[in-house]
Order: structure tokens, then C-alpha cells, then sequence
């Protein structure tokens, strides 16, 4: 228990080292903006939310982050096993770009991956955009609604369905990222 507890402060401190406050970024982790209700004077709306990782051991909490009251990553530090789907929603921002990640590994102070997990769910819908799944394994459907979606040296064992061209054109497989079944628009 004490070396899961130790890998796991290793883990936060290297997310939060790693993506941290920058010169380019003048975002405050843990800072939750106010939502634009159309009242702002210029066309990019900004994002609900602004906030660090959420390291995970539980299917609860896994939920939980990756909802709109969220983080924008959310972190397993072992395989989650759903029964039901798994929605992925929420505007949050890294950097000040949109941004969700679902880092399905932990990893060593170097960035290594260290260990891998498997998430499995019968369906997963993507609706934040520039969501990427990353480091291990997404066992079920991917159905993507949003701008961006990314396997990232990961792999879905399952299909990715877009429900509309706009978002496929906007997806990206890179790093070893690959998917076992198809990938195409089903509207």
C-alpha cells in the first residue's frame, strides 16, 4: 500500500510539474472560471473550467472526473471496469487551449510510462473537445462529438464513431495510438 500511495504523490507532483503554470500559460490550477452565458464582447467563448488532474483509484471518482464538474485529466492508477456508458463532458482548458485527457498510466519523474491500465465500459462518448485518450488500453465503443479527439499511444479495442464528418476530420491517432475496429462517421 505504502509504494502504491508513494508511485501515486510521484505521479501528481510529475502531472502537475508537467503541466504546470508556464510563461505561455497564465492559467491557476484549481481556478474555476465563470461560464460565458453569451455575455462575453468577443466570439471565443472561454472554457467553464480551469483545473489540475484528478488521480484515481475508484470507478466513482473515475466518473466524476470526467464529467463537467471534472478535471481536465483525469488519471487511473489501476484497469476500471464499467457496466454502464461513460460520457466525457465539460469545457476545461491546458494551457489555454480546450483540453481533456484520460491518462490510462502512471509514469516515472523522467515521463516514462511506468504501468498501463485498462479502461472498460460498454460505450464511451467524447463531448469535450481536444479529448485524447492515452498510455493504455479503452476496451468498448468510442462515439466522438467534439473537435479533436486523439488516441495517443494508447489503443481502443473496440470502433470509433464520429457523428459528424467535421469531428473525424479533426481526429488524430499518434504515438502508437491505433484502434482495433472501425473508425468512421456514423450519424
Amino acid at each position: 500500500m505504502k509504494k502504491l500511495a508513494a508511485l501515486a504523490a510521484i505521479f501528481v507532483l510529475t502531472l502537475l510539474v508537467g503541466c504546470g503554470n508556464s510563461a505561455d500559460n497564465n492559467n491557476t490550477a484549481g481556478t474555476n472560471t465563470p461560464a460565458n452565458n453569451g455575455n462575453a464582447s468577443n466570439a471565443t467563448a472561454a472554457p467553464d473550467a480551469v483545473t489540475s488532474a484528478s488521480v484515481v483509484d475508484n470507478g466513482e471518482d473515475f466518473k466524476k472526473a470526467i464529467s463537467k464538474e471534472g478535471t481536465w485529466i483525469a488519471a487511473t492508477l489501476k484497469d476500471l471496469t464499467f457496466t454502464e456508458d461513460l460520457v466525457v463532458e465539460g469545457e476545461f482548458s491546458n494551457k489555454g487551449e480546450p483540453a481533456r485527457k484520460i491518462a490510462l498510466y502512471t509514469q516515472d519523474a523522467d515521463h516514462n510510462i511506468t504501468n498501463s491500465f485498462r479502461l472498460t465500459a460498454p460505450k464511451i462518448t467524447i463531448k469535450s473537445e481536444n479529448t485524447q485518450i492515452q498510455g493504455g488500453t479503452f476496451v468498448g465503443d468510442v462515439y466522438v462529438q467534439a473537435n479533436g479527439f486523439k488516441v495517443v499511444n494508447a489503443t481502443i479495442e473496440g470502433n470509433v464513431y464520429f457523428s459528424d464528418d467535421k469531428y473525424q476530420a479533426t481526429y488524430s491517432a499518434s504515438d502508437q495510438g491505433k484502434v482495433t475496429g472501425v473508425t468512421e462517421v456514423k450519424k
